[in-house]
């Protein structure tokens, strides 16, 4: 069982920045991949980027490639998404999850993750 919570949300501003955490409890975080999901009023929950379980491999949505930044310190069972240049259409709730999914990449599917947080709000407004 993986527990885990979201945090470093708000308002910002269009070309502004913020970076979120997520911590995990439980002695086997560093056995998951770990990924970061986001979604807006209306629209689907999708990938925005995900980390392996050592943090060796990591992969993006397009849209934010060049911009979000994800990490992981698995001595403080914690992942980041650093996010840079956001715009409007980055503003969503996003989660954090984990997934225990065999493989060298975290997966871009959300159906491959087994535990989620509750999300934390972004919001990017003039």
């Amino acid at each position: 069982q993986v527990q885990l919570v979201e945090s470093g949300g708000g308002l910002v501003q269009p070309g502004g920045s913020l970076r979120l955490s997520c911590a995990a409890s439980g002695r086997t975080f560093s056995s998951y991949h770990m990924g970061w999901f986001r979604q807006a009023p209306g629209k689907e929950r999708e990938f925005v980027a995900a980390i392996s379980w050592k943090g060796a491999y990591t992969n993006y949505a397009d849209s934010v490639k060049g911009r979000f930044t994800i990490s992981r310190d698995n001595a403080k069972n914690t992942v980041y998404l650093q996010m840079n240049s956001l715009k409007p259409d980055d503003t969503a709730v996003y989660y954090c999850a984990a997934s225990n999914r065999p493989g060298d990449y975290g997966p871009p599917s959300r159906y491959a993750y087994n535990y989620w947080g509750q999300g934390t709000q972004v919001t990017v407004s003039s």
